[in-house]
């Protein structure tokens, strides 16, 4: 009997993929996104220095109380507002995008247009 791969199997492959491709520096980090079923989670990664610049989760302190009763849409929003903000005070305007292996729709789509509008570039 043939067995169906799981669906994080195939995230994980398409991830390495986009990963040999991807590459962050100081001056245009890569722009991590992962995704959990309730959570967001953004990195902007120095990957010359091995080094996280910037980190930003929809656990923040500053998200926590505005993400309750929210739908995982609009929660991405306000993590990619913050994480945009979070950015600009950083002085990074330009990275390189690392979906993590989702596609490009709902979430990872609403989180990367957050980031856009604070005029962070990829």
């Amino acid at each position: 009997m043939i067995k169906k791969e799981s669906k994080n199997t195939v995230r994980k492959r398409r991830h390495r993929r986009v990963r040999n491709k991807v590459f962050g520096t100081a001056e245009r980090p890569r722009l991590n996104v992962f995704r959990s079923l309730q959570h967001m989670y953004v990195n902007f990664i120095d990957d010359e220095n091995n080094h996280t610049l910037l980190s930003v989760s929809s656990l923040d302190q500053e998200l926590k109380d505005k993400v309750v009763g929210r739908n995982n849409r609009e929660t991405a929003r306000l993590v990619g507002e913050l994480a945009g903000k979070k950015a600009k005070a950083l002085k990074i305007d330009r990275a390189v995008f690392d979906r993590g292996g989702y596609k490009y729709h709902g979430r990872v789509k609403e989180l990367a247009d957050a980031i856009r509008a604070q005029d962070i570039e990829f």
